[in-house]
């Protein structure tokens, strides 16, 4: 589908790389240089030969391997939404906790203000608000680049914030649901404490739709993080994806979107594979 939605797109690479005063002649030298003036379906064969042996050739834009081009920038992408799931964690699970121990007081209200909040505003107005208020106003953080912690922070709560969102509802919702099980009433019934009862009943048995949603998110991010890496200037796999298709780079628009997906689908492996653990009833069969 990548192969032929890229192609669709208005544009030749080559008469992009050579410019608007590039004659025909050159134009389609360099088409049969680049491999782009055979057919589609043969283009289509050459492409899924070439990467059934992971060679995605070069790119038509840098001029060098595409999988060089994504290992340097996959790594950036990678701390960036490492560090949002973390700080998202950090937040939306106290936060969700509070809410539903306290369940309808204003403390429940204005977490659930928040948390709706956080889900609906836009990445890239946020993004930009932080840059005018932290970067150009206080002057306290750089507004892009990726050279030093301090870079990082701002692109991280841009993403984080939506997730926090997110969380936050689904800790207190699930939360509620497992407070009224039997199991959690005859765990009280014995004596046991409200501490105990919380951490070693009913948040394991809430977990599994949390980290579904999480998992999945965390591939959001790896692979969405487009607006906030151009906001930021960060040098991200979102970033280089866009800069692709704007240069109608095929090769690494095919070869970042392909790993993008086998990435996903690994992160959802691997919750799936975590329901065992947090579910002692689910077994592989």
């Amino acid at each position: 589908v990548i192969f032929l939605v890229v192609r669709i797109l208005p544009g030749d690479p080559a008469s992009m790389m050579l410019g608007a005063t590039a004659t025909q002649e050159e134009i389609a030298s360099l088409q049969q240089d680049l491999g782009l003036d055979a057919s589609l379906p043969q283009q289509y064969v050459i492409f899924m030969s070439e990467a059934a042996r992971l060679d995605f050739g070069d790119s038509l834009w840098l001029r060098r391997p595409v999988l060089d081009s994504i290992g340097e920038r996959i790594a950036a992408t990678g701390r960036l939404a490492i560090a949002a799931v973390i700080i998202a964690v950090l937040i939306s699970f106290p936060l969700g906790i509070i809410a539903a121990l306290r369940q309808r007081s204003p403390v429940d209200y204005a977490v659930s203000v928040i948390s709706l909040v956080g889900q609906s505003v836009p990445s890239f107005w946020l993004g930009i608000m932080l840059i005018l208020i932290f970067a150009r106003q206080l002057k306290w953080l750089p507004s892009s680049g990726s050279q030093t912690p301090q870079h990082l922070i701002l692109p991280t709560i841009t993403l984080a914030l939506p997730l926090v969102g997110v969380l936050t509802r689904l800790v207190r919702s699930g939360l509620l649901e497992v407070m009224h099980e039997d199991y959690i009433r005859t765990a009280r019934a014995k004596g046991i404490s409200n501490r105990t009862v919380l951490t070693r009943h009913a948040m394991r048995n809430m977990l599994i739709p949390v980290v579904t949603v999480l998992g999945i998110q965390l591939g959001n991010l790896l692979g969405g993080a487009v607006i906030v890496e151009t906001v930021f200037g960060w040098p991200g796999i979102g970033r280089l994806l866009v800069d692709a298709i704007t240069k109608r780079d095929y090769p690494l628009v095919q070869a970042s979107i392909l790993f993008i997906t086998t990435i996903f689908v690994l992160i959802n492996l691997i919750v799936d594979l975590s329901y065992i653990y947090l579910d002692p009833r689910i077994r592989l069969r």
